[in-house]
């Protein structure tokens, strides 16, 4: 266990826990790390940070320290793609080890979380990560737990799987097929095509085939299948997705022989969305919003994807929770989902 003591009586006792030193606008962190030798010296430095007594290690052969069980904990729930940190005030941070789209068991975090004296804080899941994105950080309450609670959390994760991990994003080559007879014939500049190439290149991929066609059914089906033929690993169709009677990306797409998974999305902008599967390639629908607002249902969908991810109807269903983009600094996420 540890040991309370008055500081003037824990002279060249080791300090069982990090002191926190803060000063205000310049400094928060350890004035003292777990482990460090207490000296005369150290006594007016504890005092001007509000330290009169501390604990010192006397640990029992059934308890763990703070920074041993974050280590513990933020073994047991780290996947693939993530970098354990080193213990500061009790706190263990995993950071991305490379660029892609963060994963988690909601479910195990949630029981993880249920149990007294743990906490394991995570972003929102499928968010993009950045190389050294901290994505999340874990602790125990108080200053040392029984053994058998750490233990218990490492065998909820080997048997039920890790709570995080980071699928990193492949580069694919994407095919772009651009719908409008207005656009086919001349009349109006394309918006579509310089967008899907940024987004594609933001997230590791590129744009490898590009067409136009005309506001024909027939058309837009024979460029769908042209493009899984010539080797696009993901398609996506622009325009066309609305109820307007000219409007026929959507049958088009589905004579192609794509099977639907989702037409519609509750995600906004991007409610008209279209998402299925020609073979094994899959085929976005981008609705017009896509050329106007600057994050849309693409930036939700688009990095899943180019993580290798195949999405059911369920996991457009559930994109409702979230889906309301605000366009704005109002957003409540620490990492907005829409990746602002």
């Amino acid at each position: 266990m540890l040991k309370k003591v008055r500081i003037d009586k824990a002279v060249g006792m080791a300090l069982g826990h990090d002191v926190t030193k803060v000063v205000p606008g310049e400094f928060k962190g350890p004035g003292f790390r777990r482990g460090h030798l207490i000296k005369e010296e150290d006594l007016p430095a504890l005092r001007d940070v509000g330290e009169e007594h501390v604990y010192v290690m006397e640990l029992g052969d059934d308890e763990v320290h703070e920074e041993d069980a974050a280590l513990r904990i933020a073994e047991a729930i780290s996947g693939p793609n993530l970098e354990i940190g080193t213990p500061s005030e009790g706190k263990v941070e995993i950071r991305a080890e490379s660029t892609g789209v963060l994963s988690i068991n909601t479910s195990l975090l949630e029981d993880v979380n249920a149990l007294e004296e743990t906490i394991v804080a995570t972003l929102h899941d499928h968010t993009v990560c950045q190389v050294g994105m901290v994505v999340a950080a874990t602790r125990i309450i108080p200053l040392f737990t029984a053994e058998t609670k750490v233990c218990r959390i490492e065998r909820m994760c080997q048997e039920r799987g890790k709570i995080l991990e980071v699928a990193p994003f492949e580069q694919k080559r994407i095919g772009v097929v651009i719908t409008g007879t207005e656009v086919f014939e001349g009349r109006i500049r394309d918006g579509f095509g310089k967008v899907i190439q940024r987004k594609a290149a933001e997230w590791g991929s590129f744009v490898s085939r590009q067409v136009i066609v005309p506001d024909d059914a027939d058309q837009v089906a024979l460029a769908v299948s042209d493009m899984g033929k010539q080797g696009c690993d993901v398609i996506v169709v622009c325009g066309g997705f609305s109820v307007d009677p000219d409007d026929v990306s959507v049958e088009g797409i589905r004579r192609s022989g794509t099977k639907t998974v989702s037409y519609g999305a509750p995600v906004l902008p991007g409610a008209m969305f279209f998402y299925g599967m020609w073979q094994d390639i899959p085929v976005l629908g981008a609705p017009a919003c896509v050329i106007y607002n600057p994050r849309t249902i693409l930036d939700l969908i688009l990095p899943r994807v180019l993580a290798g991810e195949r999405l059911s109807r369920e996991d457009i269903v559930s994109l409702g929770h979230g889906g309301l983009c605000l366009g704005c600094d109002q957003c409540s996420f620490p990492v907005c989902p829409f990746g602002k």
